[in-house]
Order: structure tokens, then sequence, then C-alpha cells
């Protein structure tokens, strides 16, 4: 298929995920009864499936956009970082950044699906800070590899990989290289983010950490400013479901809308974001054609069940559609 619109193009870069890797592991199956022994439903396993989330899903978009790249992260020394490495095997990727943590165990969310509807979801995890000796190993990796970047993409998650040392010299080995940082926040602790180029928090988080409530222009637009200064970075963007996005640059607020027509699952519309932005300011896009570019793509993942990914042809083709609009 012949792309109509002028989308970035991926030959040449390389861009590096730095984030919180998980699992994602669901069970599929029929529930026709409530158990004897208990008033639950009892599910009858049809199958199972495995799949890269977190800053997982975030290299699965950017290889279905054809893009070189890398992940660093943290597992620990089980049968599921096996997982992870053969997940990432199977997309050709390079496992080489994958720091394994024997006082870790890797991060893996199982949910239990019946008739389209998730009846449960169990999480292993441990979200206690990373040693010192991991840290520096996640350093060493960045130093020694960080020139082979055209840019960084921080996905959060909140599972203790990103403690505030970390970030700083994050931040200070890419200015040093010239190489463009966006971070995924989480939680309300914005200051460990303090260098970054730019920052993507959804409404929700937006609001939570700056304590302005949402609900304007104008309200918007101090949340942006509030979280450049607690920040010192050079752009804000945040994410607004069906709001779109909000792009505060050069002191200035725009509004590019939602591309959406269709929305089934709005799992991991955020790790698409993120992705595509990534891709943009790479091949050297304005920050308005970025955010308008992961809106597209945002549109298409959403119309999909899961923790999609689009591919260039698809974005293309909503571009199309949202003309004829």
């Amino acid at each position: 298929m012949t792309l109509k619109h002028n989308l970035p193009k991926t030959n040449g870069l390389k861009i590096l995920v730095i984030g919180d890797i998980m699992l994602d592991h669901y069970i599929y199956g029929d529930c026709n009864r409530i158990s004897p022994e208990a008033p639950v439903p009892v599910v009858e396993v049809r199958s199972e499936q495995y799949t890269l989330g977190g800053a997982g899903n975030v290299v699965k978009n950017l290889h279905a956009l054809n893009c070189d790249v890398d992940i660093i992260s943290v597992v620990g020394d089980d049968e599921n970082a096996n997982r992870i490495t053969e997940e990432l095997s199977a997309f050709d990727l390079s496992v080489d950044g994958l720091v394994v943590d024997n006082a870790r165990c890797t991060t893996i969310k199982t949910r239990v699906v019946a008739t389209r509807h998730q009846l449960i979801r169990l999480d292993r995890e441990i979200t206690e800070p990373i040693a010192d000796d991991i840290e520096k190993a996640i350093l060493a990796l960045i130093k020694k590899n960080i020139y082979r970047y055209n840019i960084v993409l921080l996905s959060d998650y909140s599972k203790g990989l990103f403690t505030k040392n970390l970030l700083n010299n994050i931040f200070l080995i890419c200015k040093e290289q010239g190489v463009k940082t966006i971070v995924d926040p989480k939680g309300i602790d914005f200051e460990k983010y303090a260098g970054a180029s730019v920052i993507k928090p959804n409404k929700k988080e937006a609001a939570a950490c700056t304590g302005i409530a949402i609900k304007d222009i104008e309200s918007l637009e101090a949340a942006c400013l509030q979280i450049k200064r607690i920040t010192n970075c050079d752009d804000v963007i945040i994410t607004m479901s069906e709001d779109g996005i909000a792009l505060y640059s050069d002191n200035k607020l725009s509004i590019i809308p939602t591309k959406a027509i269709d929305i089934v699952d709005v799992t991991g519309a955020g790790d698409t974001v993120l992705a595509t932005l990534g891709l943009s300011l790479a091949a050297g896009n304005t920050l308005n054609f970025a955010c308008d570019f992961a809106n597209h793509a945002a549109a298409v993942v959403v119309s999909k069940v899961g923790s999609a990914t689009a591919t260039l042809q698809e974005i293309d083709e909503s571009f199309r559609t949202n003309e004829i609009r």
C-alpha cells in the first residue's frame, strides 16, 4: 500500500525505550457455573497467551512502525524473564538491555477472561526501588550506547526502576549527547523528572501532580505551566482521551482534536502515543505534527481489543478517513 500522507520516515532512526517492562498474561475460558466451594465463578480454561506489557508495549508499537528500537529494563531471574526474552526475540529485538535482578521477580499481570469479560487480574511484582548495583549497571549501558540513539523514551509504571538518582543521570547523559527525552510519568511526584525534554501525563495525572482541577482551557493551561515549572522541561503534552491532546510549547497552549471514530478498548493507548510522539520527533517533525500523528495512531489502537499496535498503513488510512469527514 502506498502512503498518501507525509508520515515520519523510520529509515536510519534508532530509538531507546527505558522503563518498566512486564508480561501480560491472559487466561481465556468459559464460565457456566458457580463453584460449590465459594460463591465464585468456575472458569474452564481454553487457552493462554503471553505478550509484552508496560514499556514492552511501547517497544511493540515502535516495532510495528518499522523502527529500530532497543529497551533497557529490569527483570528477575525467573521463568517470566525467559518469556520476555522469547517475546523480544520473536520480534528480532535485542535482549542485551535486560538487567537481571536476583532480588526481584519479573512483573506479570494475569487476567482471567471469560465470555469477553475480565473476571479478575492477578499482579505479581516488586515495586521497591532498585538497588545501587542495578542502577549502576543500567547507567553503564546507557553511557556506553547513548550515541547510537536519536531519542530516548522513558515509560514509568512505578515498579521501582526510576529512582531519582537514575532519572537525574539519564537526563544528564542525554543532554550531554544532545538527545531529546520524552517521559510518560506516573504518580504525583513530578520533581523527579526535572531535566526531561518533554513530559507526557494524562489529564488525571496532570491534575493530581499539580493540584489543579482541569475543567476548562484556563485550568488546563495553568496545569501545563505548573508542570513546566516543576520539571523545567521544554514542552508539556497532556493526553485527554476523547478531548484530544493538549500541547504547551513556547508559552502557548494548543489543542489537537481526537481522531477516534470507533472506541472499543483504550488499553495501551498511552503507550502508543508515547511511541508515535517519539518517532515523529526523532524524524524531525514539529511537536504539532507529532501530536496529530499520535492522535491518529491512538485512534487506530482504541478500535482494537487489548494492548494493540498501529502500522503506518493504518495511520495513513486514519488520515484519509478524517479528511473525508
